[in-house]
């Protein structure tokens, strides 16, 4: 059989459209000129039961690009609302179409979206479509949080167009095709909210509910219990960028999830010197979602999610209003909890003393003082080379690990236990930003895709610690301020 006549196996369903229509709207890709295979996630189709050199083949491109319809499919651009940097507006899908959600052979369930696949009724002025460059940037950077552990929604595929896209300057075009366990966001619940119809909201909960939450369906109040679910996974999530030096940029409502996946990889970027006040995206002058920030933002956005359900939460609005802030309440602590947690374990302290705070804060404030590699002080500390964190030799730091050295020898646990425990929450390496832009470049100027695939192989296993990754390890020469910027 040819690649030709194999198909992908795709089994898609349309639960969403059977939502209220004030939810979506129908549409249909528009075709691309010239559709063309960068990258296929191979691992991922095998994951999700599909066949890679099916989707790899001429009608499998296409199928990815937007030019043919997948069978089953029922495309259509979502809804919602969302605070953009603090201000409430009516948004949509305006340049992503949802395909359908695909069932693998275990039963679970996943969305199938394209990005940068035309104009929709939610585009407004824009066209619709994808710089190639900013479509291969969100693959990699999906690709790379999924292999740190973080949960994230995940590229399957990036197609160059063959056509061009007109943003500062002109850019080649792509195509993403998105995998994530739904595109449900607090925006989403935003919308229902303001059309202000209390059976679409209770259709739009129970719907999240069912995909997400099925066991607290039966819940006495089981809208408290979606409200505590997110805030749990919401808190987790950010405790999770927080441990990598990951910043998204752009954390408006409409960005955030109730499934609790990082999505939306726009103005995103890892930190290299910490700084609890970097920010890399270009429109957030005001430093709203700076690195220090994002817990702050997550349970600010779950206040507005929290707003959105109070008519489901009980009828009498001041009990409902009690009830949301309760949940909200214990945000902090499990966030908290969460981070804690991860930073024990980022510095080897297995058992629990009084003065751990001591020592975690103190490195880093020496850190923020001595303008350290974020990722490369914490691999030093992993590998018990203090040389290579760049601190070695200050006598703050010296002292310092002179203090975690006594730590360690006094909890029960031998070095080699304690480096396990490092090694599995210290990745080794990131997806560094001047690598990225090595990659992006070759791919879209040159068509030499091995940077792009070597950088992701390497980001694939980052608690590997080995020797191909070295090379990655570097941060940028220079201290040049980086900006990102969110290609629509």
């Amino acid at each position: 059989m040819t690649n030709q006549q194999r198909t992908p196996n795709w089994n898609l369903e349309a639960t969403y459209s059977e939502l209220p229509g004030v939810f979506y709207s129908r549409v249909q890709p528009e075709a691309v000129e010239s559709p063309d295979l960068v990258i296929l996630n191979e691992s991922l189709a095998k994951a999700l039961d599909l066949d890679p050199d099916a989707l790899k083949s001429e009608e499998g491109v296409r199928e990815l690009a937007g030019n043919k319809r997948l069978e089953g499919s029922m495309p259509i651009a979502q809804a919602y609302a969302g605070h953009q940097f603090g201000n409430f507006t009516m948004l949509g899908d305006g340049r992503a179409v949802l395909l359908g959600e695909h069932i693998t052979r275990s039963g679970t369930r996943y969305d199938v979206q394209l990005k940068g696949s035309g104009r929709t009724p939610f585009s407004r002025s824009g066209d619709g479509r994808a710089p190639l460059g900013a479509m291969i940037r969100e693959y990699i950077i999906s690709e790379a949080m999924h292999g740190l552990g973080v949960p994230t929604s995940r590229s399957l595929s990036v197609v160059k167009t063959g056509e061009s896209v007109q943003r500062e300057t002109e850019h080649k075009g792509g195509v993403l095709a998105r995998i994530a366990s739904s595109h449900l966001r607090v925006g989403t619940f935003q919308y229902a909210a303001y059309q202000g119809s209390e059976d679409n909201l209770k259709e739009l909960a129970d719907y999240a509910l069912n995909r997400h939450f099925p066991g607290n369906t039966g819940d006495d109040n089981p809208y408290l219990s979606l409200l505590e679910q997110v805030t749990r996974r919401q808190a987790s999530l950010i405790a999770k960028w927080q441990l990598v030096g990951f910043i998204h940029g752009v954390m408006n409502t409409d960005n955030m999830t109730i499934s609790g996946e990082t999505i939306d990889y726009g103005p995103c970027a890892f930190m290299n010197t910490y700084d609890p006040d970097t920010v890399f995206s270009s429109i957030d002058t005001q430093g709203r979602y700076r690195y220090s920030n994002q817990p702050g933002i997550a349970e600010w956005n779950l206040v507005r999610f929290a707003e959105a359900l109070i008519p489901l939460l009980d009828e009498d609005q001041n009990e409902a209003i009690k009830k949301a802030e309760q949940v909200l309440s214990g945000f902090a602590a499990t966030y908290q909890s969460h981070w804690q947690e991860g930073v024990r374990a980022k510095l080897g302290l297995i058992s629990e003393e009084a003065q751990d705070q001591h020592i975690i804060d103190d490195l880093f404030d020496i850190m923020k003082k001595k303008e350290a590699d974020f990722t490369n002080v914490f691999r030093g500390l992993t590998l018990g080379d203090p040389e290579s964190t760049g601190l070695s030799g200050q006598v703050a730091f010296d002292q310092w690990y002179k203090q975690w050295q006594v730590r360690l020898e006094r909890q029960d646990a031998s070095w080699e236990e304690v480096q396990a425990l490092m090694k599995r929450a210290n990745p080794s390496v990131i997806p560094r930003n001047h690598r990225v832009d090595e990659a992006i470049e070759a791919a879209v100027s040159r068509e030499d895709y091995s940077v792009m695939e070597r950088l992701i192989e390497v980001l694939q296993h980052p608690f590997a610690y080995t020797d191909e990754q070295e090379e990655y390890n570097h941060p940028p020469a220079g201290d040049e301020p980086y900006q990102t910027f969110c290609g629509t």
